[in-house]
């Protein structure tokens, strides 16, 4: 038997573009192909076998690489960070990408990333579609309180409470287009935070079920981290059993960047690679290890029915986790750099109770 095609797809939602390496003579060609899976599929399989398909990740989803495994080929979705360009090569063009694919899937120089299941798909989407409500909830606040502010309408309190609500329907203001952009922008504000409670109930609700209820059951167990913040990890990583506690660090882009030659050592700011999302969320966790743990109402009920070992070992976690911040903290170190790097501790962390079984 020959070594079969190796094919890169450059793959956009109207067109895509296939370099078919063939393995027996070497030759490299590029055809254009139908943009749906199923046909895709169906042209692959006129290639000689074995057929061997790479194309990066991307907005069209990892459609084609399920429709790929049903049909017995082999599909790579590959990391778009992790493709070796040269520094010299300034012309990019679907052909050129299809051509490179191909070549690299051959020499195995490319690294792939994690295909989630339909359903960790739309779990993923559901979780970031909180982010965009979250997100849009600070904005739609900042231009409330930025519009009172600039008509000295300022509250002394705390912002966003009962009491700021209650203080913010009793505005009232003479000249009538003023009163028209801050109803509009109050009734913003309000739709805002409906659409994110809404979204954290649905969370919530998913996160009770099979098969995230267990490992989320476990995270929660963490001081800092909220059933929202397990159920947002799990789906982001995926199968936490593909990584070494050690890898998760680069993994998330929490080391710093290194720029060494000879003797000479320099490092820099942390990489930011992969998933910034369950980077941020890490980071976010890890500002509640600065205060010695304590009794919490609301731990003990995210604890309560855990095995007594997931409890020792969240607590655990907690001691080790604060002492890791005093230390930083005594050697002078800023706190925004003390975060990540008790984040990318507390990742480890994770990873212990997300594979205890």
């Amino acid at each position: 038997m020959g070594e079969g095609s190796w094919v890169g797809l450059d793959v956009h939602a109207r067109s895509t573009v296939a370099g078919v390496l063939d393995g027996a003579s070497g030759e490299l060609r590029t055809v254009r192909v139908s943009p749906r899976g199923v046909e895709t599929v169906a042209w692959l399989r006129t290639l000689a076998g074995p057929e061997r398909v790479a194309y990066e990740a991307g907005p069209t989803g990892y459609g084609l690489a399920r429709a790929c495994a049903e049909a017995g080929i082999a599909c790579l979705v590959a990391a778009p960070s992790k493709i070796p360009r040269g520094p010299g090569d300034r012309v990019k063009t679907d052909r050129r990408d299809a051509e490179r694919l191909a070549r690299l899937l051959r020499l195995g120089e490319l690294v792939a990333v994690h295909v989630p299941t339909p359903l960790e798909e739309a779990a993923r989407d559901l979780v970031r579609a909180r982010e965009d409500a979250r997100g849009d909830l600070m904005r739609a606040r900042h231009r409330l309180s930025k519009l009172l502010l600039r008509h000295g309408r300022v509250y002394d309190g705390s912002a966003w409470t009962l009491a700021h609500d209650r203080w913010l329907t009793q505005q009232r203001f003479t000249a009538r287009p003023l009163t028209l952009a801050f109803e509009e922008s109050y009734a913003v504000v309000a739709q805002a935070k409906a659409r994110r409670d809404a979204l954290d109930q649905a969370i919530i609700e998913l996160a009770a079920e099979p098969p995230f209820r267990d490992v989320v059951a476990r995270l929660a167990c963490l001081r800092g981290v909220s059933t929202l913040t397990a159920l947002a990890l799990t789906v982001e990583l995926g199968d936490w059993r593909r990584f070494h506690p050690a890898a998760l660090g680069p993994f998330l882009g929490l080391t710093p960047s290194e720029d060494s030659s000879g003797p000479r050592r320099r490092q820099g700011a942390i990489t930011k690679t992969g998933n910034s999302h369950a980077r941020w969320l890490l980071i976010e966790a890890a500002w509640h290890q600065r205060r010695p743990p304590r009794p919490s109402a609301t731990l003990e009920r995210r604890r309560a029915g855990q095995p007594a070992l997931v409890r020792l070992q969240a607590d655990h976690s907690a001691h080790r986790l604060h002492r890791r911040w005093q230390h930083l903290e005594q050697r002078g170190k800023p706190r925004t750099v003390i975060a990540v790097a008790v984040a990318r501790e507390l990742a480890a962390h994770c990873w212990t109770l997300a594979t205890m079984s």
